[in-house]
């Protein structure tokens, strides 16, 4: 069961920080995030979701 929920709290990271990065991104083009602003939100989210989830998902 914790694998299952340490699955499905990195999927909403990811979907939460990446794609609403994107979402915002044109809709409040005076914060200028930009495409670069988008793939590092993508990269943030990967990497803080992997290490702090990784010793339940079994990724070690």
């Amino acid at each position: 069961m914790n694998k299952y929920l340490a699955e499905f709290i990195g999927t909403f990271w990811l979907v939460f920080g990446g794609c609403g990065s994107a979402i915002f991104a044109p809709a409040f083009p005076e914060l200028r995030i930009g495409f670069l602003g988008v793939a590092l939100a993508f990269d943030l989210t990967v990497l803080t979701g992997a290490f702090a989830l990784r010793h339940i998902s079994g990724e070690d």
